[in-house]
């Protein structure tokens, strides 16, 4: 099942905030219904955000090629909007702006022309997370040589991507080559994308998975049920620092604290070059109604305060190793980082 597909006119998202109880899809016919979905989860995951984000600015092109108003201005009005969605995820402002620079390529073309070259650059982008998935898969399950169980955090499958997935997509090709026996997931309060939508997931490929809530993690190591943990990433940082859904650190130090490799598979997409280290990374606090409520119903006093930052940041002195497209990074991760940045440069 695929977090989104494009018909020429329309992107169509899969709800994700109504699984696992309804599968439900949402057509975006403009891109302000594209900016709400990232908004509001509905589409997630920081490879999934990015090509919604391209082809909501292809939609939104098309809405101002019929309009009246100055296209370009009107253009990179847009770009800020999509921008504005999620502060966290670098690959949201990884592909905007690789669609901007497609679009001053072409500024002085007719409009048609730079409509065209908009679509197909977030083909491309759809298109290049589906073989970056591929890659980073068979570079993961390359790391583990016998059978033995995982824990994962959050959801960085299919859902999440365009594709296979990340860190799923690593435990898929893994098990497939009978090196993954179970999968410990994480519920991941407050939003339970572990156990909406990662548990729903692998039981539909029939990958053995057993739930459990955040807490308990740290018990199931003391308790040697896994022997590995592997989790996605929105950002990584020059120095290998990793933000990615809050409870990851969490997992980090109970890992690191047991003697359990910490593993982060994420895409060159995801490296933030410009970031030196994970103090900078901006940090997005959502609403409190997801924490004093679950389904519509709440339970936590009324009035209380709520703190409810959606991402963490884990330091690269507690990540064992970073699974890419490139290989697998080890530390020093700068250096190695720096190495996949001039790799980027010598492809463009």
């Amino acid at each position: 099942m695929h977090s989104m597909t494009w018909d020429k006119n329309c992107l169509t998202l899969l709800n994700q905030t109504k699984l696992p109880g309804r599968v439900e899809y949402i057509r975006c016919s403009d891109y302000q219904t594209v900016a709400e979905a990232i908004r509001r989860l509905e589409v997630r995951g920081a490879p999934a955000i990015g090509a919604a984000a391209a082809y909501g600015l292809v939609i939104g092109a098309r809405q101002l090629a019929e309009g009246s108003g100055d296209f370009w201005s009107g253009l990179m009005k847009i770009v800020q909007e999509l921008k504005a969605t999620r502060p966290t995820a670098v690959n949201l402002f990884w592909a905007l702006d690789r669609m901007a620079g497609v679009a001053g390529r072409y500024r002085q073309s007719d409009v048609q022309t730079l409509l065209a070259a908009l679509e197909q650059e977030a083909i491309a982008i759809a298109q290049e997370d589906r073989t970056v998935n591929s890659r980073i898969a068979a570079n993961g399950a390359a790391l583990f040589d016998q059978p033995l169980a995982v824990l994962t955090h959050c959801n960085a499958g299919a859902l999440a991507t365009v594709g296979f997935g990340t860190a799923l997509g690593v435990i898929r090709q893994a098990w497939a080559d009978g090196n993954i026996t179970r999968v410990f997931a994480d519920e991941t309060r407050p939003l339970l994308q572990g156990a909406r939508l990662t548990a729903w997931e692998l039981m539909q490929e029939q990958i053995p998975v057993t739930l459990i809530t955040d807490s308990m993690a740290g018990w199931v190591m003391k308790q040697r049920k896994i022997q590995a943990v592997i989790v996605g990433a929105d950002r990584v940082t020059l120095n290998g620092d990793v933000a990615n859904k809050i409870g990851t650190y969490s997992v980090a130090v109970l890992a690191k604290e047991h003697g359990i490799p910490f593993y982060v598979a994420a895409p060159a997409s995801t490296f933030d070059f410009t970031m030196h280290s994970g103090d900078a990374i901006p940090i997005e606090e959502r609403q409190a109604d997801e924490i004093t409520t679950i389904g519509g119903v709440r339970i936590a006093p009324a009035e209380v305060e709520v703190f409810n930052p959606a991402f963490d940041v884990t330091p690269h002195a507690l990540v064992s190793a970073l699974i890419t497209e490139y290989g697998v990074l080890r530390a020093p991760y700068a250096p190695a980082i720096t190495k996949i940045q001039q790799q980027l440069r010598g492809e463009q």
